[in-house]
């Protein structure tokens, strides 16, 4: 009797997957195509915002928001490198920013598009951001007028806030700043923004939130990073406070190496005459002035103590602090006005930190004696160069002082 052989089972549980939950096929092209032959159809600008406006209801905004974007800046489907694909039938069309003109009525118009579009779809706020960091990337793939129309654009994007300053980071690529293309976008998103704005503060205001003022060196030409080549162009440009601003952050960054410089050089026990080289050898690079140094040392060597919370011990515990530094601070107060900055700082601390109010004028009398300050700049303070903060306490403690040094001149 023949037996017939079992058939192989499939261990597990067969699933069958409903059409619903089946996902989307991802297809750009399509998307592009049905959006293209919309914007063909539309006469003028506000058709264009219409069809727009209901298409969101039709066709996967969140899906393709960011080739919708694509299309409605360079006309179509943008590959890597800043080309057009050239897939389909009709992979591009002349109703974008790219085919318009660079007239500055003409691309506020268009900024209307993109404002009232992310107004009606707020998701597509974010995306525009992202959208954006590419594009910017692909920029040496555009025409040189393309470039002036997306950096017009993009002026009036950041002036109405649908992007922030922050996305123009992405210029820092050595392929387009070797080249300057780079700057050369950068100082016509500058000036577009300073003429929509009215003026200069409201840039140096963007540039200052942003972060960008203190690194407007990176986005030039490696042969030409330096402070003098970024001066000449932003002045040809009437920019000339873009860069007063980066000065000041340049001058601020290098104020804090130098502060960090002297920290770790006491951390690591060098002496005096070594610090004092060290400080003098980044002051004269940075070139930073003496009577800003010594205020910043200071501030440094005063940081570094733990200060004893009573009045009447304070006092002895600063001058003992202060008595190991005095070599230091005599080799930065070599003008008068290094030394009535010291005061000027002396006071200031003293005024802030109350515990030392009647600690001033013993340190003034250390430094006095270890001719750190002489007695013209505490003349002069008294008369006429002290700060209001605390002045008739600082000015009664003094007096004394002050008396003994008229006489003793005499």
């Amino acid at each position: 009797m023949s037996q017939k052989a079992e058939r192989p089972v499939l261990s597990g549980q067969r699933i069958k997957t409903r059409k619903r939950d089946e996902r989307e096929k991802n297809d750009p092209t399509g998307f592009r195509d049905a959006v293209i032959a919309g914007l063909d159809a539309a006469e003028d600008l506000e058709q264009i915002y219409k069809y727009l406006d209901s298409a969101g209801n039709k066709l996967d905004y969140r899906r393709y928001g960011e080739v919708l974007f694509d299309i409605l800046i360079a006309g179509g489907l943008l590959v890597p490198g800043g080309s057009i694909s050239q897939d389909g039938e009709k992979p591009r069309t002349d109703r974008c920013i790219f085919a318009a003109s660079e007239d500055m009525e003409s691309m506020r118009n268009h900024e209307q598009i993109f404002t009232r579009l992310m107004r009606r779809y707020k998701y597509l706020e974010k995306m525009f951001e992202e959208e954006m960091k590419k594009i910017l990337i692909f920029i040496k793939g555009f025409t040189p007028l393309e470039r002036i129309k997306l950096a017009r654009m993009t002026a009036l994007w950041m002036a109405n806030g649908s992007i922030p300053p922050q996305v123009l980071s992405v210029l820092n690529n050595e392929h387009l700043t070797k080249d300057g293309l780079a700057l050369e976008f950068l100082l016509e998103v500058f000036v577009t923004y300073k003429q929509e704005k009215g003026g200069n503060a409201p840039l140096v205001a963007a540039l200052r939130k942003s972060g960008l003022d203190n690194r407007l060196l990176e986005f030039l030409p490696l042969n030409k990073r330096n402070e003098d080549y970024l001066k000449t162009v932003l002045v040809e440009k009437d920019l000339a406070d873009i860069f007063k601003l980066h000065m000041n952050q340049a001058s601020q960054e290098a104020k804090r190496e130098l502060t960090q410089l002297l920290v770790d050089d006491i951390n690591d026990n060098k002496t005096i005459k070594d610090i004092i080289a060290d400080i003098k050898e980044m002051s004269t690079k940075f070139n930073i002035p003496e009577h800003e140094v010594v205020g910043l040392i200071w501030s440094t060597i005063m940081s570094l103590a733990e200060w004893n919370k009573k009045e009447e011990l304070v006092t002895e515990q600063a001058t003992k602090h202060l008595r190991t530094y005095t070599p230091l601070f005599e080799a930065f107060t070599s003008t008068d006005r290094s030394e009535m900055a010291l005061l000027l700082k002396v006071q200031e601390f003293c005024y802030e930190n109350m515990n030392f109010m009647k600690a001033f004028s013993k340190i003034v009398l250390l430094f006095y004696k270890t001719e750190v300050i002489t007695e013209d700049s505490i003349l002069k303070w008294y008369k006429e160069g002290h700060s209001n903060k605390g002045k008739m306490h600082f000015l009664e403690q003094m007096k004394k002082f002050i008396e003994w040094l008229q006489n003793a001149e005499e």
